[in-house]
């Protein structure tokens, strides 16, 4: 078969019509900071940023309907409420830029690996390489700001060294040792995710019209907070900094700029791929303490995402992704 006739397989579908919901929801965040943005650099990123996404929005919607499938209404203009007073600061909507960045360098790379056709290579391609230029830009413009959270700095050993004992492992009895380098770098790439997951959670909940979904957000900090206090501990025990809190760029404002379908939405989009990472730090950790709390984590998260679930389906905000044919259904309507 010519490599042009392929047709797109289920995860080729798959991966677009994640990338496509996702993409629109971030793309209306992205929308309401442009319009609240007063530093020139920092709107300019945002302007690029809507810029890229449009055209990936509109190769996406040509993939599926050549294929077929119909393209999914995910997040649009009426999700957006224009003219909505200022709830971040300019510097809150730089670091939202830069952590949505970095979620979508992932989703990129994921899906290029389950791609076969050169056409969708090419476009995942396409789309790394312009997260990977926002990604050094964004991070540029932390720096100059001087606004950019470094992780904790190691002093060098004269030598390599083998692990001897056990006693590597143990993280409540006995001689604990330092957090490796391994370790303190998913702790550190955790907590900064989480304190966005927080920090949107506190800003939603502030200006959600719906007492059910403002029940939910609040809930979400709490646990955010949890994980938050978890992770800081076990740096602190290390005398290694903890990255600092982003709440006080929320401001006081209770009017909605989005829709609560698109705010509930997006902490459950942060919950998931959240798990991804807690899971990247379960197995880089080798201190018993450590794979304790991961465990812990990922086990409340599953608790806090079904309960966005049933908060999702119970409102009807939930789009169903593409499903295999129904064979058994197929042959009884025969």
């Amino acid at each position: 078969m010519e490599k042009e006739n392929l047709k797109l397989t289920s995860g080729e579908i798959g991966t677009l019509w994640g990338e496509y919901v996702n993409g629109t929801a971030v793309d209306i965040v992205n929308k309401y900071m442009y319009s609240i943005i007063e530093d020139e650099k920092i709107k300019a990123l945002f302007e690029e940023a809507i810029h890229i996404f449009g055209n990936q929005k509109k190769q996406i919607s040509t993939f599926m309907e050549n294929e077929g499938f119909p393209v999914p209404i995910g997040f649009t203009e009426s999700d957006l409420n224009h003219g909505a007073k200022r709830l971040f600061s300019d510097i809150f909507c730089l670091h939202y830029l830069h952590i949505m960045t970095l979620h979508g360098l992932l989703g990129h790379t994921t899906s290029l690996s389950t791609s076969v056709r050169k056409d969708l290579r090419d476009f995942y391609d396409s789309c790394d390489n312009s997260g990977k230029k926002m990604y050094h830009q964004t991070i540029e413009l932390l720096l100059e700001k001087g606004h950019f959270q470094r992780d904790p700095y190691f002093y060098p050993e004269k030598n390599p060294e083998f692990i001897t004992g056990q006693q590597f492992l143990d993280g409540y009895f006995g001689d604990q040792r330092p957090l490796s380098a391994m370790e303190i770098i998913s702790l550190s790439f955790n907590l900064k995710k989480k304190i966005m997951e927080k920090t949107l959670s506190i800003a939603f909940s502030q200006v959600a019209q719906s007492k059910e979904v403002r029940k939910f957000l609040v809930s979400a900090q709490k646990s955010s907070d949890n994980q938050i206090q978890s992770f800081g501990k076990i740096l602190q025990q290390d005398s290694l900094p903890v990255p600092m809190s982003w709440e006080s760029e929320v401001t006081a404002s209770q009017d909605s700029p989005f829709s609560d379908k698109l705010m509930l939405y997006h902490i459950g989009f942060l919950l998931q791929t959240g798990q991804a990472y807690h899971g990247s730090g379960l197995a880089s950790a080798m201190r018993t303490d450590l794979v304790v709390t991961y465990e812990q984590t990922i086990l409340k998260n599953l608790m806090v995402t079904k309960e966005w679930f049933n908060l999702m389906t119970k409102n009807r905000w939930l789009e169903q992704p593409p499903l295999a044919p129904n064979r058994k259904k197929i042959a009884k309507d025969k």
